[in-house]
């Protein structure tokens, strides 16, 4: 089977975003831990179960994408978390490397989720991959 230079390019844009939002998931789930991560959270203003959908979301969100699953689904519900993301680092200015990080990583990541709605699935997933296999 021939994968178009689209299905390539889709598979690149749907994997990155998911392994971004799997490792920033376990970050806050095994290095901050859930107790750190509530606590940033209400130090925000943010109720504490905010952080648990963050992190629950970002985990089973990441898998999801890099495993091609629901993906149109999956970059959709992946927004309010990216949305949140860039609205704590506003305040910070445009450039990631400012202290506390600033808007424009968060606002690259709902530009590739975006992308991966507007595209959806490509031959890359697993349901496919597990019926056809893989060949590039």
């Amino acid at each position: 089977m021939k994968h178009s230079k689209s299905d390539l390019a889709s598979l690149i844009i749907r994997a990155s975003l998911g392994t971004i939002l799997l490792s920033h998931g376990l970050l806050k789930l095994l290095i901050f831990t859930p107790a750190g991560t509530v606590a940033f959270f209400e130090s925000l203003g943010l109720p504490s179960i905010i952080a648990y959908l963050t992190i629950s979301g970002e985990v089973a969100l990441g898998v999801a994408l890099i495993l091609g699953i629901l993906t149109r689904i999956s970059a959709a519900l992946s927004l309010p978390i990216l949305f949140g993301a860039s609205w704590v680092h506003a305040s910070n200015g445009w450039l990631f490397s400012n202290q506390g990080g600033g808007w424009e990583f968060p606002v690259l990541l709902i530009v590739l989720a975006v992308s991966v709605i507007v595209r959806g699935n490509d031959d890359f997933n697993i349901k496919t991959v597990l019926k056809n296999g893989l060949t590039l």
